[in-house]
């Protein structure tokens, strides 16, 4: 089945698209976006939120920014991350969305995708 009037996208869009989603396949890396989303937090409050140890959450923070979706400041001896890109933060919403009644309902698991 094909979209009516949209064509193939370009193989440098394709590639990307694999690179943000292969970067977003690791759910600890998903949860810090998402928990980003929802404003910023520095990485303690990360560590925390997502149940990780404090090095594998600046392994993750510094994957993410290092592919600009996140970036950092520092407030004092503090550093503190947000989101530096929208747009996958509204894809990542949307994702979870369409995907929390799939998951919560018995049944209507995506057994094995993409593993």
């Amino acid at each position: 089945m094909t979209g009516a009037g949209i064509g193939d996208p370009p193989a440098a869009v394709l590639a990307e698209a694999a690179a943000a989603f292969g970067l977003l396949s690791s759910p600890p890396r998903l949860h810090i976006v998402w928990v980003l989303a929802q404003g910023e937090c520095d990485v303690t409050s990360l560590a925390e939120r997502v149940g990780s140890a404090l090095p594998a959450v600046s392994q993750h923070l510094a994957k993410l920014k290092l592919a600009g979706l996140v970036r950092s400041r520092r407030e004092g001896r503090r550093v503190v991350y947000l989101i530096d890109d929208l747009d996958v933060v509204a894809m990542v919403r949307e994702l979870i969305g369409c995907l929390t009644p799939r998951v919560t309902e018995p049944g209507e698991r995506l057994r094995g995708m993409g593993a």
